[in-house]
């Protein structure tokens, strides 16, 4: 793969009106294995009082399931509102490679969603949240891998923010 994955060509299995979301989704998945190695301070140090890697990282993995849900036209359930209610916690999961794992298994989750959906059905309502607003399927794809690529963003510049070496 090329350095930015925009310039890798066409993904196979992807329909070319999703290649965008696709290579934005890819690229995120490279960019955060540059952290997988941060220690546990590192992870947690909150520069200037900004949120912190391990939040970042829990955000992607939550915010990638939750919409995901949504995008498959189901509600979220418990566990999705106790994952949220977690991603702020800092008492847990304080393992870089673990945490990055599984923001990268939630993206290939989105990846794999988008290989499956039809073109002909993205622009099918979606709602969202409990006040039922209203997007498509593709809105809503669109948001993962951009509201992705922001987070991806901010835990790479405080991961060197923070880094030791």
């Amino acid at each position: 793969m090329a350095e930015e994955a925009w310039l890798s060509g066409k993904l196979d299995s992807f329909s070319d009106v999703l290649m965008p979301t696709a290579h934005a989704l890819v690229q995120a998945i490279s960019d955060l294995n540059k952290v997988a190695d941060l220690t546990v301070d590192e992870l947690l140090t909150r520069p200037n009082g900004s949120p912190s890697v391990a939040f970042h990282l829990r955000h992607i993995a939550g915010s990638c399931e939750r919409l995901l849900t949504y995008a498959k036209g189901e509600s979220l359930s418990e566990s999705h509102f106790d994952f949220l209610k977690r991603e702020t916690v800092e008492e847990f999961d304080l393992e870089s490679n673990a945490l990055v794992y599984q923001a990268t298994v939630c993206i290939e989750k989105v990846l794999e969603f988008c290989k499956d959906v039809s073109p002909e059905i993205l622009f099918e309502a979606r709602f969202v949240g409990r006040k039922k607003l209203p997007t498509n399927i593709f809105g809503l794809l669109f948001h993962i891998a951009e509201h992705t690529a922001r987070h991806v963003g901010q835990v790479i510049t405080t991961a060197r923010i923070v880094k030791k070496n």
